[in-house]
Order: structure tokens, then sequence, then C-alpha cells
């Protein structure tokens, strides 16, 4: 098959997968306060399935239809990918630490699955990107129909500083799959992967959700489930402050999720 029909075929299911993201969203202006209570200015999906009737809710439609690099959300494909590829047996697997001291102190130690998710540790994620490739991890992306599919980069992380982008509709598109493990990965390892997203729970309810920085854009996406439904969300923010931004990720999210009862009051 021919790289200009690959390409066609990706556009084609792009299309697809972003109509079925956007079915009947519904913009939602009273929004705006839970982004001025912060000073930010970005947008957010909230596909809440816990009412099969609901609309998705959407702040912002005309940027949440368009793409950003994915940041360090890309951990949660990224992992299935290196799981696929044997890069990393399993969540116990410990990878040493290379001794380079880094500003945040949690990478300077030894990762498992778990802790490097959770931390975010970058350095263990380059590891399996230099085990996986970029043709190997070209045929992941073209396969899950994630974003753009685009693994090139001139210099860096092609996650974080090439070409790879994927919109808020699209991040929703991909998340839902995973919930329902219906991406084209064993079922084990997108259990796994469920697992070690997990940021809190409560009696009823679980938060599985992943952030990502890549020095200009903020992304909070997961899922919060209920005995009733899923209720999957997806944030962007612009961080003109940098790390003063950052904490705006998961406060904009919350706020928005406990006014529609989405998570239980702080």
């Amino acid at each position: 098959m021919s790289a200009r029909i690959v390409a066609m075929l990706v556009m084609a299911f792009t299309l697809v997968r972003v109509a079925q993201a956007q079915g009947g969203a519904h913009e939602r202006a009273d929004w705006q306060k839970n982004f001025s209570a912060f000073d930010a200015r970005g947008t957010i999906v909230v596909a809440d399935e816990r009412i099969a009737a609901r609309p998705i809710g959407v702040f912002d439609d005309t940027r949440a239809r368009k793409r950003y690099s994915p940041a360090s959300t890309f951990k949660i494909p990224h992992t299935l990918f290196a799981l696929d590829a044997g890069a990393v047996r399993d969540e116990f697997e410990v990878f040493s630490w290379d001794g380079v001291e880094r500003s945040f102190a949690p990478h300077n130690q030894d990762q498992d699955l778990r802790s490097a998710m959770r931390n975010s540790a970058v350095w263990v994620y380059r590891l399996f990107a230099g085990k996986i490739g970029e043709e190997r991890a070209r045929e992941y992306l073209v396969a899950l129909d994630y974003g753009n599919a685009d693994p090139r980069t001139k210099e860096g992380d092609y996650w974080l500083d090439g070409n790879l982008a994927i919109s808020a509709y699209e991040q929703i598109s991909f998340l839902k799959r995973l919930y329902r493990n219906e991406l084209p990965f064993r079922i084990e390892h997108q259990r796994l992967v469920k697992d070690v997203m997990v940021v809190e729970a409560g009696r009823d309810w679980i938060l599985r959700a992943k952030t990502g920085w890549d020095g200009r854009v903020g992304w909070w996406v997961g899922w919060v489930e209920w005995p009733q439904g899923p209720v999957f969300f997806a944030l962007n923010i612009d961080t003109p402050n940098r790390l003063a931004d950052l904490h705006k990720r998961e406060a904009i999210v919350r706020s928005i999720l406990r006014a529609i009862e989405a998570l239980p009051p702080a």
C-alpha cells in the first residue's frame, strides 16, 4: 500500500472519529466562568455517558477541533506501544535511574510503569521510544487513528517537540475506545494502562487521568467512572506563565466536573 493511500485512509478514519466525537456537541458558554476564575484561555470537551441522551458539552468548539502536541498525555497510548513491543514486561519491571539530576525530584529515582505514569517520567518513555523506533511508532499511531499519526521530529521527543498533534475531540474519541477495550491491543494491556492511570477514587467512583505540558499548552484528559456510566473529559489551556499555570489544568476540570456532579464536592 502506497504512502499516499495510507495517508488518505488515515484522513478518512480521522474525519469519522472526529464526527463521532462531536456528534450532538452542545456549546457550554456558562463554562467560561470556570476558565475566567483561573484567568485561563482554553477549551474543554466533556462527554457524560451517565445519561445516554445527554449531548457532549464543549467550551470553545473551534479550539476543541484544533490539534496540539499531546505532550505527556501521550504516555497513555505510548504505554500500550511499549507493552506490545516488549519494551516493558509489566507494571513490576524496574527501570534504574540513570543518575541525571532533573528539575522535578520524583524523576530522580528508579521507576516502574506505575510511578513513571504518575510522575510523568519522560526519561523512561524515551527508553521506550528508542526500543520501539519511529517506523513502528508510526504503525501504532495509524492503527490507533491517533491525531495526525505523525511521529516525525527534527529534534527532541516527537510527542513533545515533533509533528505529532491531537485535538480535544480526538482525545475523547481515543479515551472512549480505551475505556471499552476497543483499541487494537491486547485487552490485558488496555486494562493495565487503565490501572496505572488511576488518580484517586471513592466508594463508588474512580478518576483515571493524565496531565500533559509542552511548555506552551497544558492538558488534562481522562474520565470518571460511576455505576451509571463514565464521564470523559479533555482540557487544554495556554500556559503563558509556564509552571505557574499548571495547577489550572486540574482546577478548571474539577470545578466543571463538580458542577455537573461528576466528582464529589471538595
